[in-house]
């Protein structure tokens, strides 16, 4: 690929190099120039412009990054479409990340011009979850860099969480406190729960080797397929009570000990090819342990042995992380997001900005009587019936009469005391009434007539922040217009934006996020501030008025 800087006339086929945004003609870098590209630019006095030209063994970007991610999905992975030379790997399971480290460096290792960013081996994830990115870095890459990238690609995939049954033997010295015992059993309980399987039988025997012994043969022949024995004392030896009743039971002693703190004194064991794991004393809290290690690996299918409990000691110092929430709470909302799958629409909620003083226009623009409905209640009307997850007007001047003109419509009203300090004010007030579970927002002027529901629901279908398209813009003849949908990431951007100015400027602070909706008509530029306008916009609605 080559850059240059050529004249405008002979650019047509080239690919853009930086994205040129002026009053009335956006192009974004990356765009391949066509002709009629290339005499717009001509009319508006461009001579000269730095484009790319693609040589015979290259690949344009999003063509070449599909490549290269098709050898890289495995079981349980699924690859979105390419966006701007992108393409992301989303878990299709809920359970634990494969991958080989050293084939991920490899990779990196070919070319600068495309790269891999991956989550780590034995991350737990969900459906929809992003477990790698695949970016070509230029416009394109070479025919031979893919090739090389072919041969060295391992897939990635997802070991799902296999249901198991599970019994807890827990061991009795002295006078045990009942209380201990059934919150070690609540927490057992849960900690399965929470990675899909069933604690299906509790056992309490004296803390000896033979009354252990038979529970562990006990427990088998009732069909488990995982037994956890938690001790009234820790183990300290491999000959200790617990290693002593696994080895009676006739099973062996795989390994005790693991670099994992808080854990250490895990104890790993096999009765035939069921696991038997004597539990830390840290395991009887939720607390994040060396415990939960071993367990996501047991319930995955994955091998746990001497060697991969030996190899958990990077990141496996645990005691200055947070503790992690009660697993009751986690398991809740995990539930929650394996039922909203990867397919799922996101919940978009959209802000009617209804509160400014309409300075320009002489008295409240909103409502003006058009068509026989007040301005205001022509965006309001299409917002609802475009079934947002949830829809806020924010009023302030005149706010009751706005009330009224919204009067009936399924939406929420707040109301912005301080309108008067800019739209800037209405903004944060409609931010701050959105629900938790909003993903997105869209931000509609109240001023807009000619905005409908094609519109609306033509833009939130192209949002979709893994892909990159995190804002949605629509444009006709490269110019930008309203309304914008906004992804939760860049809420805490709208609020902290101040006076009388809109978020126009943020588009331009976060162009690699920004999608462009490309519509036919001029709806998008309409909006209402003078009297002139007013009267041009029926005039132009007699005209389009059928015969």
């Amino acid at each position: 690929m080559k850059f240059e800087t050529v004249p405008v006339v002979t650019a047509d086929g080239t690919i853009l190099a930086h994205s040129l945004r002026l009053s009335d003609l956006t192009l974004t870098k990356g765009h391949a120039l066509s002709q009629s590209d290339v005499d717009a630019l001509a009319e508006r006095g461009f001579e000269e412009i730095t484009v790319a030209r693609l040589e015979p063994d290259d690949v344009r970007e999003d063509l070449g990054v599909t490549r290269a991610a098709a050898g890289l999905a495995g079981a349980g992975v699924v690859a979105a479409p390419a966006h701007a030379g992108r393409v992301n790997l989303h878990a299709d399971a809920y359970g634990l990340v494969q991958l080989d480290a050293d084939a991920v460096n490899a990779l990196n290792a070919i070319d600068e011009s495309i790269t891999i960013a991956t989550l780590s081996p034995q991350d737990m994830v969900r459906p929809g979850d992003a477990i790698a990115t695949i970016k070509i870095i230029p416009f394109a890459v070479t025919e031979r860099t893919l090739q090389a990238w072919d041969r060295a690609a391992r897939a990635i995939e997802v070991t799902p969480f296999v249901h198991h049954r599970v019994s807890l033997i827990q061991t009795l010295l002295g006078k045990a406190k009942p209380s201990v015992l059934t919150k070690t059993c609540n927490t057992t309980a849960q900690r399965l729960e929470f990675l899909g399987s069933t604690l299906v039988g509790e056992v309490r025997v004296a803390h000896e080797t033979t009354p252990v012994a038979d529970a562990i043969t006990a427990r088998l022949a009732a069909g488990d397929e995982l037994v956890l024995i938690c001790g009234a004392s820790s183990i300290v030896d491999r000959k200790d009570v617990i290693p002593a009743a696994i080895v009676a039971a006739g099973g062996t002693v795989e390994h005790f000990g693991m670099p994992v703190d808080p854990g250490n004194l895990l104890l790993l064991g096999h009765v035939g090819q069921v696991p038997v794991v004597g539990l830390p004393g840290c395991a009887r809290a939720p607390k994040l342990n060396g415990t939960d290690f071993v367990l996501r690996r047991l319930l995955a299918k994955q091998p746990v042995t001497a060697q991969s409990i030996q190899g958990m000691g990077v990141g496996g110092l645990l005691k200055d992380l947070p503790e992690r929430p009660l697993p009751r709470a986690t398991l809740a909302r995990m539930r929650d997001a394996t039922r909203r799958t990867k397919d799922r629409s996101p919940h978009i909620g959209a802000i009617i900005l209804a509160a400014g003083q309409s300075s320009r226009m002489g008295s409240n623009k909103l409502l003006l009587e058009l068509d026989k409905r007040p301005l205001v209640r022509h965006v309001a009307e299409a917002v609802v019936e475009t079934k947002f997850h949830q829809v806020v007007a924010v009023v302030g001047h005149e706010a009751d009469r706005v009330r009224a003109a919204l009067s009936g419509l399924n939406l929420e009203m707040v109301e912005n005391e301080d309108y008067r300090a800019g739209l800037s004010t209405s903004l944060r007030r409609g931010i701050a009434a959105l629900g938790d579970d909003i993903d997105a927002v869209m931000v509609c002027l109240g001023d807009m007539p000619d905005v409908d529901v094609e519109l609306f629901r033509r833009l939130s279908g192209a949002f979709d922040p893994d892909e990159g398209r995190a804002i949605v813009v629509p444009v006709r003849a490269g110019k930008r217009g309203n309304p914008v949908l906004w992804g939760r990431q860049f809420f805490a951007d709208l609020v902290s934006l101040s006076g009388d100015v809109g978020a126009r400027h943020l588009i331009g602070h976060h162009a690699e996020w920004v999608a462009e909706v490309t519509v036919k008509d001029d709806g998008i530029f309409t909006d209402l501030d003078t009297p002139e306008a007013v009267v041009q916009w029926k005039a132009d609605q007699r005209r389009s008025a059928p015969d």
